[in-house]
């Protein structure tokens, strides 16, 4: 297993090219929240548009609209009850407090038949993937999974401990051709040939917010056409080096998901200085 350096992810960045425009960095949708659980999705747009996509998009409730569009103005939506069309979307994240009820279940069964961008599936989407196990079979090859270890053990069954987890994890990537970012300390990112370890974050990460905020930043990177290993790999870094940045102002008790949110463009400033 691979550990995961600074080195190595300023080799994966991609540099910003100056006569570039909004279309040149994808355009992602965020597949998100629901009534009075719009927290994460408004933390998983954040931290997308922090991390260098061209357009977002983001689907949601219409009730639930007018706190998007009041916190993040940024970011266009896609009202849930609106017919999508994928294809306009170069990476599609979905599951941050989507819930877990029929509705949620049929649109992720929707997006898994019909959506061929590069998908990334977390919180309630892996929950509905562990209740509903035909889900499987709709997965397209490298979606990617970020499960931490409770809903990861929802799919794979029981671990007793954490080098259980992994190589569970590693076989389910590679039987099911999908890359699977195991998160927790030391997330483990893995397609099931390569596995790679991380070692940036910290204890500050272990509350609410720390995976829609993943999420984001990872469908940003799909968003931009990293491929899905290097998104995942990338994304993991990153977001653990803005948590670590983040504690020259704030302590591990104090952080709050949205002070790393905005120290996510030190960390990119950090990467991209190696360059």
């Amino acid at each position: 297993m691979k550990v995961l350096s600074a080195a190595y992810i300023s080799s994966i960045i991609k540099p910003r090219q100056q006569d570039s425009h909004k279309g040149t960095y994808g355009h992602s949708l965020i597949i998100a929240g629901h009534k009075a659980a719009m927290g994460a999705a408004l933390i998983a747009a954040k931290a997308c548009l922090r991390s260098g996509t061209g357009l977002l998009t983001v689907n949601t409730p219409k009730k639930e609209r007018h706190i998007l569009q009041t916190a993040l103005p940024e970011a266009m939506l896609l009202l849930r009850h609106t017919a999508a069309d994928y294809t306009k979307y170069t990476a599609t994240g979905i599951g941050c407090a989507l819930g877990t009820n029929k509705k949620a279940l049929h649109l992720l069964e929707h997006v898994l038949t019909y959506c061929k961008a590069p998908l990334l599936l977390d919180a309630d989407a892996l929950t509905l993937l562990s209740q509903h196990r035909y889900l499987w079979k709709l997965l397209p090859k490298n979606t990617i999974l970020t499960p931490h270890p409770k809903e990861f053990d929802r799919m794979a069954g029981t671990s007793y401990n954490t080098e259980e987890r992994r190589f569970k994890a590693v076989t389910m990537a590679a039987e099911k051709n999908i890359i699977v970012v195991l998160k927790g300390h030391e997330t483990c990112i893995t397609n099931g040939s390569e596995s790679f370890l991380n070692t940036t974050g910290n204890a500050g990460l272990a509350k609410g917010g720390s995976g829609d905020m993943l999420t984001g930043i990872i469908t940003a990177l799909l968003a931009q056409g990293y491929d899905t290993v290097h998104a995942a790999c990338a994304g993991v870094y990153i977001h653990g080096l803005a948590a670590d940045i983040t504690l020259a102002i704030q302590s591990m008790e104090s952080m709050l998901t949205t002070d790393v949110i905005e120290n996510l463009g030190e960390a990119f400033k950090k990467i991209e200085s190696l360059l």
